[in-house]
Parts: C-alpha cells; sequence; structure tokens
C-alpha cells in the first residue's frame, strides 16, 4: 500500500501542520521522527483517517481518501498506539479477534489466525484467556500488534508503540518487530522519538520539526550529510551513555 500526501496541512490553533507533501513507499518500514509536538502522531493519524485535513489530499494507492472510502480502506489498514489500547474487560484471545468476529469469521478460522499470530509475535498461547491486567506491558503490546495484524492488513501504523516500555523489554520487542516487519514485508509506518529505534527498524527516516519535513534519507544519511543544523542538534542530543563514556 503507498500512502501520499499532497499539501496536506491541519492546524490546531496555532500548531499543527503547514502544507506537506510525503509519499510513503510500499513494502518497507517509513519512520517518522523528531521531538514531542513535531506532528509526527498527527501524520498518522491522517493516514488512518481519524483526523480530516484542514486542505490538501491524503492518498491511499493513487485514490483520495474520503468519508465515503474510509470504512472499506481501514479494514486495510492496521493500528498500533503506545498503551496498547486493550479493552480491559476482554481477554487478550478476544481483544485479538474483535474485529474479525464482528465481520462474521467462523470460529476455527479465528482459532487458526490466532495461533498463526501467537506463533509469529512470540505471545505465549496459554495466556490468551488473561485479561491486560494480567499480562506484561510488552505482552500487552504484542496483544496490540496482533489485533493490527489480525485481518492481514496491507498497511501497518504504529504510534510510539514501545514508548512506555522498559529498556530490556523494549529492546527484545525492537528485534521482534523488526524480524516481523521483514518476514511480513508490508507497508509499516512507525512514530518514534527515539533516533536509535527508527535507523533499528526503518528503511527510511523523515525528521520533522513544527511540522515541516526537515530531511529523509537513512539514519547514515542524517548522521553523516544532515541538510539543516537542527538535524545534527537532534543526532548529537541523542547519544547513547556509552558513546560519551567512549568520548570522556
Amino acid at each position: 500500500m503507498r500512502i501520499e500526501f499532497r499539501a496536506v496541512a491541519k492546524r490546531f490553533g496555532g500548531a499543527g501542520l503547514p502544507p506537506i507533501d510525503l509519499a510513503i513507499a510500499p513494502a518497507r518500514t517509513t519512520v517518522l521522527i523528531g521531538p514531542s509536538g513535531c506532528g509526527k502522531s498527527t501524520c498518522l493519524r491522517l493516514m488512518i483517517g481519524l483526523l480530516r485535513p484542514d486542505s490538501g489530499t491524503v492518498l491511499v494507492d493513487e485514490t483520495p481518501l474520503t468519508l465515503e472510502n474510509l470504512p472499506a480502506l481501514r479494514l486495510r489498514m492496521g493500528y498500533v498506539i503506545q498503551d496498547g489500547g486493550l479493552f480491559p474487560h476482554l481477554s487478550a484471545a478476544d481483544n485479538i479477534a474483535l474485529l474479525a468476529r464482528h465481520l462474521g469469521w467462523p470460529e476455527a478460522q479465528v482459532t487458526a489466525r490466532q495461533d498463526e499470530l501467537c506463533e509469529l509475535t512470540r505471545f505465549p498461547r496459554a495466556s490468551l484467556d488473561r485479561f491486560p491486567s494480567q499480562i506484561s506491558g510488552g505482552q500487552r503490546q504484542r496483544v496490540s500488534l496482533m489485533r493490527a495484524l489480525f485481518l492481514d492488513p496491507s498497511l501497518l501504523l504504529l504510534d510510539e508503540p514501545l514508548g512506555a516500555l522498559d529498556p530490556i523489554i523494549r529492546s527484545d520487542l525492537q528485534a521482534d518487530l523488526r524480524a516481523i516487519f521483514q518476514r511480513l514485508r508490508k507497508t509499516v509506518i512507525l512514530v518514534t522519538h527515539d533516533l536509535g529505534e527508527a535507523g533499528f527498524l526503518g528503511d527510511h527516516l523523515v525528521l520533522l520539526r513544527d511540522g515541516a519535513i526537515v530531511q529523509q534519507g537513512t539514519l547514515a544519511d542524517l548522521v553523516r550529510r544532515p541538510e539543516d543544523a537542527f538535524v545534527t542538534r537532534f543526532v548529537n542530543a541523542q547519544r547513547s551513555p556509552l558513546e560519551s563514556l567512549e568520548a570522556g
């Protein structure tokens, strides 16, 4: 699935996105990165139709996203938010299969798909009957990912999916996500403020500031060939403790 912004603008009072153009190539992982408030999540919500642009056009596979075609297009999109967004009164299994059951999938098909996704995400099948409060934060994110993947969408959008996790769990999930992205070869759009995570997971990085695109490219492009002083500042601000120790 290909996503394109053509002069898309969205304002919230005095802030938001100025008109921007952006093309998301299919079958690779694009990461929207930048400081808090730069417009990353706003872009993601415009792509999935949770927000409507004030001006400009969002295109999905060359087709403008409209209120009329949004329900059908959303069935081809999976969406993961930072805290997982799981329903606390439903078990992991019921959270995962919620939309499929709404669409009338036979239970045998639901069970088979649950088994596939447990294997893919390394989620213990014995924990499917547990409620969100009874599993770890990392497991909740795996459940949220399974729910997003259940209908086998063409596009997967993830909004700071690992931001609330501790470093060890986050590192494990990063490795699993990269393996999943490489195995499925879907169009993936991920939002993060962490440059290391963006470089580890992404094929293409889009750095934003105040709603505008500052630079696009690989992690090496941003580090070695910055096009703006802000790019250098953003990169230097994210030096790891080990790099700082080695420099000292």
